[in-house]
């Protein structure tokens, strides 16, 4: 019975609440989306309505969000749990986006109880259990420089419910921790070291600030360029296509 009734609830919301025809056409074009078939597509719009249902959208510094906006995220956020769970977005509500880059400026304890004070600018930053923050020049940006800040963001979300950000989502039964581990801290370690040599890298150089953000670096590029990380991390793909159930480079080709 209760399973009915939920199930009616989301028929509702699907038939009252649906992503426009147009608005829709216009924004499936997106990079991130690149070789997703009819039944996927339909999915993910589906997703896209549901998580605008259940999320609030706020623009900062008097920014107006206009439907475009609002379904631009919401896709970009759904692509990466298009074979997983909304679920996976259940225990915060908040999106807060800026013009352009915002300030952060707060301070938190490490694990040696030492207290540290940021002050910087950021065009992204998602919270434990709080809000996601982007800025939409980023997220408008993205579509031109191959980085998505949606992605990265939303990446950071998924980490944060195993054990807090630590570039190790909850896996799924038929994964390995042990190997999760071994591969990803292999390709860190071999990663930082190309930053520290100055070496041209495929993805980000931010990836090296520690292993939550290149995992979400990783992800983004999962979305993004799948085949240069298919290409030069082979070990990480894969280990990301079981996670995500996406072979996107696949897809690409």
């Amino acid at each position: 019975m209760i399973w009915s009734v939920k199930n009616w609830h989301k028929n509702h919301i699907l038939e009252q609440e649906k992503i426009p025809d147009a608005l829709w056409s216009k924004l499936i074009h997106m990079r991130c989306l690149k070789g997703l078939n009819q039944e996927e597509l339909t999915r993910l719009r589906e997703y896209a309505t549901l998580f605008l249902h259940g999320k609030q959208i706020y623009g900062a510094h008097a920014l107006e969000i206009t439907p475009v906006m609002r379904v631009t995220i919401a896709i970009q956020a759904c692509i990466l749990i298009l074979n997983l769970s909304l679920e996976y977005y259940e225990n915060w509500i908040e999106v807060i986006v800026y013009p352009g880059d915002f300030l952060l400026d707060y301070e938190f304890t490490d694990h040696f109880g030492i207290v540290h004070h940021v002050r910087n600018a950021a065009v992204g930053e998602a919270w434990l259990s709080g809000p996601v923050i982007l800025s939409w020049q980023e997220v408008e940006n993205g579509e031109h420089t191959g980085h998505n800040v949606v992605i990265h963001e939303l990446a950071h979300k998924i980490d944060m419910l195993h054990e807090g950000a630590n570039g190790c989502p909850p896996l799924h039964t038929n994964m390995s921790a042990r190997t999760w581990h071994r591969v990803f801290s292999t390709a860190y370690e071999n990663f930082c070291r190309q930053v520290e040599q100055l070496q041209d890298t495929v993805i980000d150089p931010y990836a090296a600030e520690n292993p939550a953000e290149f995992f979400a670096v990783l992800s983004e590029a999962f979305f993004e360029s799948p085949l240069e990380i298919e290409t030069h991390f082979p070990a990480v793909y894969e280990q990301l296509a079981l996670f995500y159930r996406q072979d996107t480079a696949a897809r690409w080709r």
